[in-house]
């Protein structure tokens, strides 16, 4: 049997079994999570499948039960619903519920029946006695980027009469989605309709493509209409994700079309035709991230307010060293009776006080007391600005609450160079003040030289959203190697060329048995490639899948722990990682943990503004481009701490949108289930605090909170870090070339755009080796 055969059916009478189980194997052949199985095991499950009916109005799944079933609709229509309105709709080839084959976890919609439905039904019992979990590929779930909209024409304003302006506003209003991901008040809609232009466009123009990699607009109709299309193919069927990512109609005047392309660079989802003769009103990602940036200035002109208020700043920094400092500056806030410091400690940290009271205790007698005023910003851990001593005394808050604004001595001499220079030559000085080296990449030859010439391939391990990977061997030596390929037609069309420059830099920086390390990198006419260490034990993310190991508390407790350890090294040099998820964590042969993937990661001294990630892991402040910190790391390892335990995402929907509009709700708005209530559920929510500042490794303590926290009482830290701790799972490798830990499929290799060289030397620099 193949899967492009015809269906059998008896023409008179009931249908032999034979011709069911022929039929229902052409069903199971379309569903996408299936085809990564080896045909010759559709077979047997077809077999397994059993005919369930439901009457019209009836529901066949529920929002929010947790499941073991998996449905094909062989008769009828049904209808699905999220939070109680209909977004879908689904005909006879569609099926839904297929993670449940997998894994518990709660449905994301009702599939309610609005006709007479058949339906084919598997359980996970069946799933599982066939032994398919361990023969299934898992692809990963891609990751968004901010690349660079590099060919985005941005066109001079139209002008706009009073009925243009009100339409503009309405539509921007009216557009649920857009308002999820920016607060649009009065100044930000004005701001936005003053910058737009407007444009016909011709009946039977496809404005937007499906696919598109140039999706860098936005659109309000002005007049006419548009049709909204997907082109699935019917005979294939879709689950429950793609009909309700589909959200098929049309657009008319007053109606808007776009929005994710204001938020990031993301191919586009659909296609939008002009029904008749159209205009449009448009604006570009780059304008509207910037209509967003103006209102985050009013924090960074508050920060360098409070800077000015500080006398030692005052004095010895110009205007422009005292805005980098600003920008520069974290917030930490404390509570009645908690120490910011205490005397003795060595500390690495300057504080300024804008909000509140504090004590200043020696020898636990009380010797000074500051408290913020509009005036003035009271200053104290100076010392560690210039030197390691320890402090000198003890500050004890004594307000219900203080809001400190803190740098460290390493970003302060990145920046700005050492304090007590800047204050010998003070604010009017001329003298030039050294500053001091930003944390850079290990030399590139810290592991000997190795070839291009001399790897020999061996089979592909995986593709990502960028690149594939492939393992190699050193043919002189005999070592093995994972080689990552990415296609520089494709980084280039995707705006993504620093970012590719910024992964090589941050690999070399990574030097910890926690982290992947990079080898060499190279450059060819087509592909820029890293050859990284190979960790044969497979993705955690398919690992998790085929084992089922979700809820497995021990697990989750080594692999966080490898997580929190990666990420200690990684926020000491100032990287932040920004993709955490278990598809980008590996187990080596032992089954210790690493993370891999360092293409979203960057150094920051600061906040950084690119919206990246995967939208399943986003943090609030990403979704509203209202600038992060290494914060957003901590949310997501709450994110990955839920998932490990419970078998999805916290904020788990069916589109990108619907995601961040339940980000935005809070972690507090989630139901936890059984295996994540208590210590747990503590630890979870301090790591998705929607304040940055208050999550827990954000607050005084830093990494310690996570490692002290309750869930953790018992483990071992010393020994995870020393490598002596035993993996909770050791995966099966037979050899050093064994690859079937790994099950790559060629249908998710990124694009492979033809490379035309824009001549600006970009890449001139990223090889390693020839």
């Amino acid at each position: 049997m193949g899967c492009n055969q015809s269906t059998s059916a008896g023409s008179v009478g009931r249908e032999s079994k034979a011709n069911v189980d022929e039929q229902t194997y052409m069903f199971l052949c379309k569903v996408k999570l299936l085809k990564r199985l080896p045909q010759d095991e559709l077979p047997a499950l077809a077999k397994s499948a059993t005919e369930v009916e439901f009457k019209p109005g009836q529901s066949i799944i529920k929002q929010g039960e947790e499941g073991n079933e998996f449905f094909m609709i062989k008769k009828g229509t049904a209808d699905v619903e999220i939070n109680g309105k209909k977004v879908a709709g689904l005909k006879a080839g569609d099926y839904f519920g297929e993670n449940a084959l997998l894994r518990n976890e709660p449905r994301n919609a009702t599939i309610k029946a609005n006709s007479q439905v058949v339906t084919l039904k598997i359980t996970r019992q069946a799933f599982s006695s066939l032994g398919l979990q361990d023969k299934l590929e898992f692809p990963k779930r891609g990751a968004v980027g901010g690349g660079v909209a590099v060919q985005a024409e941005i066109k001079p304003p139209s002008e706009k009469s009073t009925e243009d302006v009100q339409l503009i506003k309405q539509a921007l209003q009216a557009n649920t989605n857009l308002n999820t991901i920016a607060n649009l008040d009065e100044a930000r809609i004005k701001a936005m309709s003053d910058v737009m232009w407007k444009e016909p466009v011709a009946k039977g123009t496809a404005i937007i493509k499906q696919n598109d990699l140039q999706a860098d607009y936005f659109y309000i109709v002005k007049s006419g209409s548009f049709s909204i299309s997907k082109a699935e193919d019917v005979k294939e069927g879709q689950s429950v994700e793609s009909a309700a990512a589909a959200q098929l109609g049309s657009v008319e005047a007053g109606g808007s079309f776009g929005e994710l392309a204001l938020l990031y660079f993301a191919p586009r989802a659909a296609t939008i035709t002009a029904n008749v003769d159209s205009e449009v009103f448009v604006t570009a990602r780059q304008q509207f991230k910037e209509i967003l940036l103006r209102a985050n200035e009013a924090e960074t002109k508050q920060n360098l307010d409070y800077v000015g208020r500080c006398e030692v700043f005052s004095a010895a920094l110009k205007d422009s060293e005292k805005k980098e400092l600003a920008a520069a500056m974290h917030e930490m806030t404390f509570s009645k009776d908690e120490t910011i410091f205490e005397q003795g400690e060595t500390g690495t940290q300057f504080f300024l006080l804008v909000e509140g009271s504090v004590v200043v205790l020696k020898d636990g007698k009380e010797v000074a007391s500051l408290r913020a005023t509009p005036e003035k910003a009271p200053y104290f851990g100076e010392k560690a600005l210039e030197n390691k001593e320890p402090r000198a005394a003890t500050i004890k808050v004594t307000s219900s609450r203080a809001r400190t604004l803190w740098v460290d001595k390493e970003t302060f001499e990145v920046l700005l160079g050492s304090l007590s220079e800047l204050i010998k030559r003070g604010k009017d000085g001329d003298t030039v003040v050294a500053k001091s080296v930003a944390p850079t990449a290990a030399d590139a030859k810290r592991f000997g030289v190795i070839k291009f010439a001399d790897l020999k391939k061996h089979g592909l391990l995986g593709c990502g959203g960028f690149g594939a990977v492939e393992l190699v061997e050193e043919t002189k030596t005999g070592n093995m190697f994972a080689l990552k390929a990415l296609s520089k037609g494709y980084v280039v069309k995707s705006g993504m060329q620093a970012s590719v420059m910024s992964e090589k830099n941050v690999q070399l920086m990574c030097d910890s048995p926690f982290i992947v390390k990079l080898f060499e990198t190279y450059n060819s006419p087509e592909h820029l490639y890293f050859l990284l260490e190979l960790a044969l034990g497979g993705e955690l993310y398919a690992t998790y899948n085929k084992r089922n190991m979700w809820g497995n508390e021990a697990c989750a407790k080594f692999y966080v722990a490898g997580t929190v350890l990666a990420f200690e090294h990684l926020h000491g040099k100032k990287i932040v990682f920004r993709d955490l998820k278990p598809e980008n964590l590996l187990l080596t042969e032992e089954g210790r943990v690493k993370l891999t993937d360092m293409g979203l990661a960057k150094v920051i001294f600061g906040k950084t503004y690119t919206t990246c990630g995967t939208p399943d892991y986003f943090a609030p402040e990403l979704i509203a481009s209202k600038g992060h910190t290494h914060a957003v790391d901590w949310w997501t390892l709450g994110i990955l701490t839920f998932e490990l335990m419970s078998g999805h995402p916290p904020f788990e929907s069916a589109t990108p949108m619907q995601i961040y509009a339940k980000v935005q709700k809070g972690i507090n708005a989630v139901v936890f289930p059984k295996k994540l209530k208590g210590d747990v559920e503590t630890l979870v929510k301090g790591l998705c605090n929607s304040n940055p500042t208050e999550r827990l490794a954000m607050k005084k303590g830093g990494i310690q909170n996570i490692k002290t926290q309750k869930w953790f009482a018992s483990f071992g830290w010393s020994d995870m870090e020393g490598l002596s701790m035993k993996p909770p799972y050791v995966p099966t490798v037979k050899s050093k070339k064994d690859m079937k830990n790994f099950s790559a499929n060629k249908e998710d290799m990124p694009p492979q755009i033809p490379y035309k060289d824009p001549k600006t030397g970009w890449d001139k620099d990223f090889a390693t080796s020839a």
